[in-house]
């Protein structure tokens, strides 16, 4: 029976200490420690899965908060259910939810619940939108749906060519453009094939 702690900050800049005080606080003495700086966005993260690799039934893991361990509720569930099904209880601090006692079972099934019915209700607008733009269609009314395609502006051009030609960072470029990463790489993708 191990006491496990995970760690993790977004960036290579900021500190654990908080989280480690955080521990000390609670008289928590970890047998082992998984640190790492690195997004929470999505479960592909090497100490993240060295940790779930690791942990036996009986063990313990300690989290500073929901965050720490995964960025929405479905990665969180996903990783609770391993972690129950290897018998290994979580416990995150600032939440106070200790999968060891009836209340953060509770607070667990809250949880689940209420992803469950996010879940629903994003299916429910989304049949709903579709069936609007069907039903236009019925009606000889060419309503679009879906995103609307991403476009190229009038500077996209020149700044493509500052940073192929290395005056520009791709994120300077992203900046400058006003545009998340994925459709940046989409619209580089749609540039070069023009």
């Amino acid at each position: 029976m191990s006491i496990i702690a995970y760690i993790r900050v977004s960036t290579k800049e900021q500190n654990t200490a908080r989280q480690y005080e955080l521990l000390q606080e609670r008289n928590i003495v970890p047998d082992k420690v998984y640190e790492e700086h690195i997004s929470g966005k999505n479960t592909d993260r090497p100490e993240l899965k060295a940790m779930l690799a690791y942990v036996r039934e009986g063990d313990t893991v300690y989290i500073e908060s929901i965050s720490r361990l995964a960025r929405n509720t479905r990665d969180f569930l996903n990783i609770v259910e391993l972690l129950q099904g290897k018998q290994v209880e979580l416990v995150s601090l600032k939440e106070s939810i200790d999968t060891a006692t009836p209340t953060g079972k509770f607070m667990l099934s809250v949880f689940a619940a209420l992803y469950q019915l996010e879940r629903e209700n994003t299916l429910q607008r989304q049949r709903e939108g579709i069936n609007l733009v069907l039903e236009d269609r019925k009606k000889g009314l060419d309503r679009p749906y879906g995103r609307p395609p991403a476009v190229l502006s009038e500077t996209f051009a020149g700044n493509y060519k500052l940073w192929k030609g290395g005056k520009l960072t791709a994120v300077e470029f992203m900046k400058k453009e006003n545009l998340p990463r994925t459709t940046f790489y989409r619209l580089v993708k749609r540039y070069e094939k023009q």
